[in-house]
Order: structure tokens, then C-alpha cells, then sequence
């Protein structure tokens, strides 16, 4: 059985890898705040097990195996996420730190009871693909807002920050998953964005734009299939 150590360590991998390809143990030691020397020694015992591929002076990878197992965590935080949210009523905002501590459970009994219930996710609340029982993660077709065209309608489906303070700007903003919205306008020289939505107008500077992800209309944000 994997530790949480050894867990957190194959999570942020399996991210930075996804975000930049090629992984040093420096940017290993920043995503979990720890020191040069402590993942160098986490990274070493992760390569004596078959997790990772570690080579001196080298990009980081993971093997299959340490593939396999970071998505199988990651499964777990966005299930238990999504329980949060649609069986005990917590705010989307709230959620990430729970499942923090619940991911590491080693129950898998636990999490396809958690699955049945929610009828089988393919997305947790935030918009992020659960991967599957295997650890694959299922494609998408989803796009950053700030790449459509002025004059365009879209649905906002995910996001690239899921952080507290800006699931909460977004609450302010009267912005979910699955809000349907027009762009009506962009700034050619700040490249903000003016939105229509629910009856009301807003403008959202590029930094907030750059952190949306929105596909047509005729697809379903929360289920992964298209609307009815």
C-alpha cells in the first residue's frame, strides 16, 4: 500500500507533467513545498520501485505503473469532490481540502460505492475529467475562452484554477458550470472579455479569461454528453 507521501509525490507528477512535459526535481520541491534534498531522496525510492524514471540531470517521468497509480488518487480526490458537492451540499470552493485527506483512503470498495451513488461521474465540479477505474483520463474538447471568437456562444464547462479565492469570484460573477454566455466583445488592447449571461453583462479581465474552459452549447459540461 502506497503512503500519502508517496501519493502526493506521484499526484504532482502525473499535474506538472501534464502542464509542462518535462519535470525537474526543483519543480517537484516547489509544488510540495518541500526541499531539494528531501524529493531528491522521495524520488530516488519512487524509481527503485518502478513509479518513476529517474536519470541524473534528466526530465523526471513517470513509468506506467506510477501513471496508473497518480490517476487512481487523482479518481479519488474528484469523486470524493463531486460527493462533497452533490450529496452533502458543500460549496464548490469548499471541497478541495476534504478530499485532500480522503483520497488517500485504501478502499477501493469505498470510492465505487461513491460512484455508484453519483451515477458514474465523467466530470468532478470544478470540470476536470475523473479518470476512469483503469486510470485513463478521458479526452476533451473543451477550449480557454479567451481563443473564441467575438460574437460567440458558448457554455462554460471547466476551469484551470480551482483555487478557493477565485471559485468564490466566480460565485460573485454569477458563473457555474453549465452557464450559458455570449461574448459580445474583446478589448483588442487588454483583451478582456465582455459576457452576456442570465440577463446581465460583465466584463473579465484576461488573467480570468485565460482560466475558463467553454465548449458549444450542444455539449453537457457536467455529464460529458451532449444536451437534450
Amino acid at each position: 500500500m502506497a503512503t500519502p507521501t508517496v501519493e502526493n509525490y506521484l499526484k504532482a507528477m502525473l499535474a506538472l507533467t501534464r502542464e509542462s512535459g518535462a519535470v525537474t526535481i526543483s519543480d517537484l520541491s516547489t509544488e510540495l513545498g518541500v526541499s531539494k534534498p528531501t524529493a531528491n531522496n522521495m524520488i530516488r525510492r519512487l524509481s527503485e520501485r518502478g513509479l518513476i524514471h529517474y536519470q541524473k540531470y534528466q526530465p523526471l517521468r513517470l513509468t506506467e505503473q506510477g501513471r496508473r497509480q497518480a490517476a487512481l488518487v487523482v479518481r479519488k480526490h474528484r469523486l470524493t469532490e463531486m460527493y462533497l458537492v452533490k450529496k452533502m451540499g458543500f460549496g464548490w470552493e469548499e471541497v478541495h481540502p476534504i478530499a485532500e485527506q480522503i483520497e488517500h483512503i485504501d478502499s477501493p470498495a469505498f470510492f465505487e460505492k461513491m460512484d455508484q451513488l453519483l451515477g458514474s461521474p465523467n466530470y468532478d465540479p470544478h470540470g476536470s475529467p475523473i479518470p476512469d477505474r483503469e486510470g485513463n483520463l478521458r479526452g476533451t474538447d473543451r477550449e480557454r475562452l479567451g481563443e473564441c471568437q467575438a460574437g460567440a456562444v458558448v457554455v462554460l464547462a471547466g476551469l484551470n484554477d480551482s483555487s478557493a479565492d477565485f471559485l468564490r469570484y466566480l460565485d460573485e460573477k454569477g458563473l457555474r458550470l453549465g452557464t450559458l454566455m455570449k461574448i459580445e466583445a474583446i478589448d483588442a488592447y487588454d483583451k478582456s472579455v465582455r459576457l452576456s449571461y442570465g440577463g446581465k453583462e460583465t466584463t473579465l479581465p484576461e488573467t480570468t479569461v485565460q482560466q475558463l474552459l467553454v465548449v458549444k452549447p450542444s455539449h453537457d459540461p457536467s455529464s460529458g454528453s451532449a444536451t437534450k
